[in-house]
């Protein structure tokens, strides 16, 4: 095992001018979600070079599948990648950095793969679009792409490190929006003959606001007013807003959100209005780390240099992603690392980091720690059967 992962590792280092060349290009041509066409090729090009079988636009338009192996005799790991990134701020996320260490790893897996001698399992590189908005995950979990998968891996990049960060269950805001229908009257003539849809707006706005005293610690509620009216001398006929709902767990976001629901209910109660709810969409679920899986990538990570228990702080800051959504059908972990930067994601300074070369050590240690992993999985059965145990009794799959 020892060997095969020492195969992996010098397999990645190889390449690693490539690799760096491949988040560049990313990271210099932004693409938002199920637009990330030119990711898409750079990605699916580099990977059937590499002598994967590539399967363009998987069931997905911007999504690719590239597979080496067989799983018919041993366990099916997959790796993924994303590779969106956010409007005006380009890869504040870091996305380009997360293709780079999903394409690192399956390059160092496959190198393995070949030196054992013998069929030991099946690997695939998934490419996952819309991470950010559009959930793209989800779409491929309803389309049946996690099918037969044992494993599946990602890490994360971020101004801090962390084996098993906490999530929380999301609900997108471009999928809970409340359009509130009123009637328009001239405001100072006829003001008797309206109905206030901008009231019915901000009375949800503030009633929401208000039940946030009872809201749990953990709970997140994001709103804005989207619409409000066209000229202050009419009254305004129709409102929106757009709100995003988190909690820790899927069965506390079913609470919270019949808890929104009745704020946004009551709001077009109290003013005449007509409420009208778009289609909530899936929801993005929160991680379920696997624990024997994670045990075994810090013990890897740790014979890389990197020392999670050393490094993590004590409060990690929550987030939310559809790698959520897979890990309720598929083992996974989704690890953070640092990049060495202290500038929180989602912002220009973090954008700014996962383009520089700072951030490329730290990048390909997260590959090289997934393939040892990956082999890990491949090569121990008990292990296998301790992920799985662990996952099919799972409580909160079970809620």
């Amino acid at each position: 095992m020892a060997e095969l992962k020492k195969v992996a590792c010098e397999a990645i280092d190889r390449v690693a001018s490539e690799l760096n060349d491949i988040s560049q290009e990313l990271w210099k041509n932004p693409e938002l979600y199920h637009s990330e066409h030119h990711a898409h090729t750079i990605l699916t090009d580099f990977l059937e070079n590499q002598g994967f079988h590539v399967e363009r636009k998987y069931k997905l338009d911007t999504a690719f599948r590239a597979t080496f192996g067989d799983d018919s005799v041993g366990p099916h790991v997959a790796v993924l990648c994303e590779y969106d990134a956010l409007p005006e701020i380009g890869h504040a996320c870091g996305h380009n950095l997360i293709a780079e260490l999903g394409v690192a790893a399956g390059i160092g897996i496959k190198a393995a793969m070949e030196t054992s001698g013998q069929p030991i399992g099946k690997l695939t590189v998934l490419g996952t679009p819309a991470e950010e908005e559009g959930g793209g995950k989800i779409d491929l979990i309803d389309q049946h792409a996690f099918d037969n998968i044992d494993v599946a891996m990602m890490s994360h990049p971020a101004p801090l490190d962390a084996l098993k960060p906490k999530t929380l269950a999301f609900l997108s805001v471009s999928r809970v929006t409340m359009t509130y229908k009123g009637k328009a009257s001239h405001a100072a003539a006829f003001p008797w003959e309206g109905i206030n849809a901008l009231d019915a707006a901000v009375t949800c706005y503030q009633t929401v606001s208000c039940m946030r005293q009872q809201m749990k610690p953990t709970w997140r509620v994001h709103g804005i007013i989207t619409k409000g009216g066209t000229r202050p001398n009419i009254i305004p006929e129709e409102a929106a807003l757009a709100y995003s709902i988190r909690t820790p767990s899927r069965a506390e976001l079913n609470v919270l959100r019949e808890k929104m629901i009745g704020c946004f209910e009551s709001a077009a109660t109290a003013t005449g209005c007509k409420a009208e709810f778009d289609n909530l969409g899936a929801p993005y679920l929160n991680v379920i780390s696997n624990e024997a899986l994670a045990s075994s990538f810090e013990t890897n990570a740790m014979e890389l240099g990197l020392d999670f228990k050393k490094n993590e702080p004590k409060n990690v800051p929550m987030v939310s992603t559809d790698m959520g959504n897979v890990s309720y059908v598929v083992p996974s972990i989704h690890p953070f690392f640092n990049i060495g930067t202290d500038e929180a994601n989602h912002t220009r300074g973090f954008s700014g980091a996962t383009g520089s070369a700072t951030a490329q050590p730290f990048t390909i240690l997260q590959g090289k720690a997934m393939a040892m992993t990956a082999i890990d999985v491949f090569t121990n059965k008990d292990l296998l059967h301790q992920i799985k145990a662990e996952f099919d009794n799972e409580p909160q799959r079970k809620t």
